[in-house]
């Protein structure tokens, strides 16, 4: 289905809308709880987005383009918050903006030469998931009591699993879009 407005498409752009209600509820207000519940509706939505889209055969070019860009746009509006609150450590910010930073350069290179996007793997959404899972745990972790504790330790573990899933998937995204760029300019070239 080529039709823009959709459900699917419609929980797209709702995600989208959380991003800077998230930023101010945390960075602001330190509203922490309704930050929370702000990342848990944008993980809802996509989750259901693509399920719906696929269930209904309501996939477009556009959900396939702006859901993992607004993956990224979360994750980065994330980091942002955990930087300055001192959520994460700056070593670990740097590298995942960075691991974007690159398949974002390769896309665009890919797309100067017709080379189709990256088709995302399911160890790539796991990556994305592991991450947006931690998030809002390690936002409840700072605050103080038995369940900022065990939000502490559930948190990390789902941070250190996406971290490392997130990196080994970007890796792996670079390698395609390497080959895939070097076939191209061979070819070209010939």
């Amino acid at each position: 289905m080529s039709t823009l407005i959709t459900v699917p498409n419609a929980l797209t752009f709702l995600r989208f809308l959380g991003i800077p209600v998230f930023i101010h509820l945390a960075l602001n207000l330190e509203a922490d709880g309704w930050a929370i519940v702000v990342l848990v509706i944008g993980g809802a939505t996509d989750y259901f987005d693509g399920k719906l889209a696929r269930a209904w055969n309501q996939t477009s070019r556009f959900g396939e383009l702006a859901d993992p860009a607004i993956d990224r746009l979360y994750i980065f509006a994330i980091l942002i918050v955990f930087l300055v609150r001192e959520i994460l450590p700056l070593w670990m910010i740097l590298i995942l903006i960075a691991r974007d930073l690159v398949l974002g350069f390769l896309t665009i290179l890919m797309a100067r030469r017709s080379i189709p996007a990256f088709t995302v793997t399911y160890l790539g959404k796991a990556a994305t998931f592991n991450l947006m899972y931690a998030f809002p745990l390690l936002l409840l972790a700072q605050s103080n009591g038995g369940w900022g504790d065990i939000a502490f330790v559930t948190g990390w573990s789902f941070a250190i699993w996406g971290f490392a899933l997130y990196i080994s998937t970007g890796i792996g995204y670079a390698r395609q879009a390497l080959l895939q760029l070097g076939d191209k300019y061979v070819f070209d070239s010939e």
